[in-house]
């Protein structure tokens, strides 16, 4: 019967995404939400509409709502989402300042937190820690906050490329559905594949060329919700290696965040600006296509997800897995961030923005 619940949560969020974002790019192009092209970092070539965001939420919220049971940190959950949304849409359509988003996704945090929802431990290696954890006392809230805050800021900055960052949030929920199953973790099972459901819903609209750019408003929005799905229960005690276990299931979105900020802050620029030196960006300088670039980005989180799957079950070969994908990762990731850029690139198609 659990099944049963599962896929209705997938269908139901796939369904209504898919149904509504005809009439969420209608009316974008009405209220002027139209993404132009000019700048050097963006890829598309033709002005397309955004907000596709408000699809995705509309679908997850719908399914959430229908089959979910509403405790407290799942209330949370909606309420700052709900912040987020707002503040994508204002975005979307006006270019709000960095620092205000800033602040709001640091209010939407504020709510999730305020609902019980928060980081009190850490699991550590008993060389680290001989309890198995770490307990985070004071700094469990700065320390949830700058994580929840972080990752929506990570998945937004990699939304660059048609199909990019809505499939890399998908591979991220199917990820955190499989390891809510290993877990026992109904709620959050259900949670992450309403999720799944309203990213597979946006992707036809999305993939290389775009008809519609899902926008702030939605790289934010499953950006917010995957940071608070992953501490929602899931990793606390499961085991001792599950520290690592959302960091690699959010791998490259926190790995090409983490790259920017040094990358700005060893070119004097500011932190919260936008350039043209993400993963993305590396991969169409190197010469590969827009699709060839989405699809090699896919398979990397698939890899660092299906690593955290294994973390999570048991066996000794799961450690094994993990030393080798995180120096294949690191290789590979050397490699396209040392790649020369060239003048120009001629690439045709859509992107999302920085």
């Amino acid at each position: 019967m659990d099944g049963m619940w599962l896929l209705f949560a997938f269908v139901i969020s796939f369904l209504v995404t898919f149904a509504t974002t005809p009439f969420v790019k209608a009316f974008a192009q009405k209220i002027g939400a139209v993404d132009m092209p000019g700048e050097a970092r963006r890829i598309h070539n033709r002005a397309i509409p955004r907000l596709g965001g408000l699809a995705i939420f509309y679908g997850f919220i719908i399914s959430v709502l229908s089959l979910c049971e509403i405790d407290q940190g799942v209330r949370g959950m909606i309420l700052g989402s709900l912040i987020i949304v707002i503040i994508g849409i204002f975005d979307d359509v006006r270019s709000l300042n960095a620092k205000l988003k800033l602040l709001g996704q640091i209010l939407a945090a504020g709510v999730v937190v305020i609902h019980g929802v928060q980081i009190d431990r850490l699991t550590m290696p008993e060389f680290i820690a001989p309890e198995g954890f770490v307990e985070l006392g004071y700094f469990a809230i700065p320390f949830t906050i700058i994580w929840i805050v972080g990752v929506t800021n990570a998945v937004n900055l990699i939304d660059g490329l048609d199909g990019l960052a809505v499939g890399v949030s998908s591979i991220a929920s199917m990820s955190l559905f499989c390891i809510a199953l290993i877990v026992s973790e109904l709620n959050i099972a259900l949670i992450t594949a309403a999720l799944a459901g309203a990213c597979f819903g946006f992707l036809p609209y999305n993939f290389n060329p775009a008809k519609i750019f899902m926008g702030d408003t939605g790289a934010m929005f499953l950006g917010f919700i995957l940071a608070t799905v992953s501490i929602m229960g899931l990793f606390k005690g499961y085991a001792v290696i599950s520290f690592v276990v959302p960091f690699l299931v959010l791998g490259l979105p926190l790995f090409d965040t983490g790259f920017a900020i040094i990358r700005r802050i060893v070119n004097k620029k500011p932190i919260m600006g936008a350039d043209r030196g993400h993963l993305h960006h590396k991969l169409i300088d190197m010469g590969f296509s827009q699709k060839k670039s989405v699809g090699i980005l896919y398979m990397i989180s698939t890899v660092l997800g299906l690593t955290a799957v294994v973390l999570i079950g048991s066996g000794e070969i799961r450690a094994l897995v993990l030393v080798a994908a995180i120096i294949i990762g690191m290789i590979f990731a050397a490699r396209i961030m040392s790649s020369p850029r060239p003048a120009e690139n001629s690439d045709e198609g859509s992107s999302d923005d920085d």
